[in-house]
């Protein structure tokens, strides 16, 4: 993904070699006033010399600003496609993997993509390609201050090391820092999501203890990190300091034996500044690239992990909506129980066909690989006798409408949530939709209709008609086969009978498995499939 941003680098390179070479020439002007001028009263060179670094300051006024837009350009560039290309892979990874991992640590890879910005497209990758120049600014020292180049060299000795030493201290602190920060947002984000049950309950004194454990070790790891910068930072501007005095004792003595002339020491001086200063920068930029490898590491495993199917070898006409379960067993864990175990059955097009069991049996693990959502450990799931692995993520979506038994609407209005998954259907399309899941009425009655917006989650609905939206947005587009998981346990009397006469109607030309204990939906479907531990247990009309 980056791999496209090398010739960019090499840009780079070329207008910081620019840049370099005329940092080269204030020293040199200061040395030539004060050997030339001063010493020898040579009243026309200061104007020569003058005339010539007003061109210099101009045109490396020009390499900087080209520099920083190039700069700027990296960093939108990374912004766009690294931003995009993350969503998309999150957007297509398997279900399995988004739940085995908090809603934080997904959310912290944006800002691992931030990361990467700042640190390739801002003054961190500046500060490395500058580095190589330190041997320029020596070499220019060792010409005109030949008895003083050695203090620099024991300068860069101890700032090189003092560097290394930095980055395996803070990047120990930062990966520990990161790592609490994670476990302290992973329970506010806990929190959050269980806000109604968290103050019905009055929950905030049993939770705030394990609030400030979390918030706490991560304030310690966060001072002991600070603590380390700080004392590297204070390393370095000593050093620098001692740098400082060393070649300025080192100078006079030269200068007492006329080794070396006032000029030169002077000029060495502000080279030194040219190259203490990336030395001292780098001390303090291990965080930013210690923080780069780390985002760049959780980055990369996550790019590698196999996606969904996006795209199919060939265009698949619509199935009639057969289903067939053949030896098919899941395992969360490899090494772990079977959640599904041996499960064999077929499902014929048309019908109402129900899934019972007590809880923990597999009901809803069974519906999960019936869509798609798992991938089976063995065996294999058929749709008109295909294998379901071969088609796209997409395709399954179209031909299998899926409603789990938490019902999630996204904030926004009734039609944006109904037509989420094809937001270009007609009017026609949506309403035909809302018709057949029997929330039509209903939502003609709101005082926006159609445009009433549901608020976050939908919390501004009941949870019969968030239910009923959710199979409008699973019957959109007329799939084949509908799976619902418990459709009617948010549902009274009146509206699970309503929700079964709508099912019924639905099955004379569809699929429909439903998961359900209500002896109202179970009285109209025509198979049923009962699920112990893992297994059919039985199933018949």
């Amino acid at each position: 993904m980056l791999r496209p941003l090398w010739p960019r680098t090499r840009e780079l390179v070329v207008f910081s070699l620019v840049i370099n070479m005329l940092a080269l020439a204030t020293p040199v002007f200061v040395l030539q006033v004060y050997d030339r001028v001063v010493f020898k009263a040579g009243l026309s060179t200061p104007q020569g010399l003058a005339v010539g670094m007003v061109v210099v300051i101009a045109f490396d006024f020009i390499m900087r600003q080209a520099r920083a837009r190039l700069m700027q350009r990296v960093a939108l560039r990374i912004d766009v496609d690294l931003g995009r290309q993350l969503f998309e892979k999150l957007s297509n990874l398997p279900l399995r993997v988004l739940e085995s991992r908090p809603a934080a640590y997904w959310q912290s890879l944006f800002r691992d993509a931030e990361q990467v910005r700042n640190v390739i497209g801002g003054p961190t990758a500046v500060l490395l390609v500058d580095l190589p120049f330190v041997v320029l600014f020596i070499g220019l020292i060792y010409l005109i201050a030949q008895p003083i180049v050695w203090v620099l060299v024991l300068a860069l000795i101890a700032f090189v090391t003092l560097a290394l030493w930095s980055s395996w201290s803070i990047q120990s602190a930062t990966r520990n820092e990161r790592q609490a920060g994670l476990g302290r947002d992973a329970l506010v984000a806990e929190m959050i999501a269980g806000r109604t049950t968290s103050k019905a309950l009055a929950l905030g004194e049993t939770l705030r203890p394990k609030w400030e454990n979390a918030h706490a070790d991560t304030i310690e790891r966060s001072v002991l990190r600070g603590v380390k910068i700080d004392g590297f930072g204070n390393i370095g501007t000593s050093l620098s300091l001692m740098t400082t005095i060393g070649m300025t004792v080192a100078g006079a003595l030269a200068i007492l034996d006329l080794h070396m002339t006032i000029g030169a020491l002077i000029a060495a001086n502000m080279l030194s500044g040219r190259i203490i200063a990336p030395l001292n920068q780098l001390v303090g930029a291990w965080r930013s690239f210690g923080l780069f490898r780390t985002s760049t590491r959780r980055l990369n495993e996550i790019f590698r992990i196999t996606e969904d199917r996006s795209i199919s070898e060939i265009d698949h006409p619509r199935p009639d909506g057969a289903i067939a379960l053949e030896n098919l067993t899941f395992r969360f864990q490899e090494d772990g129980p079977a959640v599904v175990e041996n499960v064999q059955f077929a499902i014929k097009p048309g019908g109402m066909h129900g899934i019972v069991g007590h809880n923990g049996s597999g009901k809803t693990t069974l519906i999960k690989l019936m869509q798609g959502l798992y991938a089976p450990t063995t065996g294999r799931v058929l749709l008109d006798n295909a294998d379901i692995s071969q088609f796209s993520r997409r395709e399954l979506a179209n031909w299998i409408g899926y409603v789990p038994q938490d019902a999630f609407l996204f904030a926004g209005s009734v039609r944006d949530n109904i037509a989420m998954r094809l937001p270009d259907s007609t009017d026609e399309d949506i309403i035909a939709a809302a018709t057949r899941a029997g929330i039509h009425d209903s939502i003609i009655d709101f005082s926006d209709g159609y445009a009433t917006d549901i608020g976050e989650a939908g919390g501004r609905l009941s949870a019969g008609q968030r239910q009923r939206i959710a199979i409008a947005r699973a019957m959109l587009g007329d799939p084949p086969v509908l799976l619902l998981d418990e459709p009617s346990a948010s549902l009274d009397q009146v509206a699970e009978g309503n929700l079964r006469d709508v099912l019924v109607d639905l099955a004379r030309i569809r699929n429909v498995v439903v998961v359900t204990h209500s002896p109202t939906l179970l009285s109209a479907c025509n198979n049923i499939i009962v699920m112990d531990h893992g297994r059919v247990a039985t199933a018949g009309p």
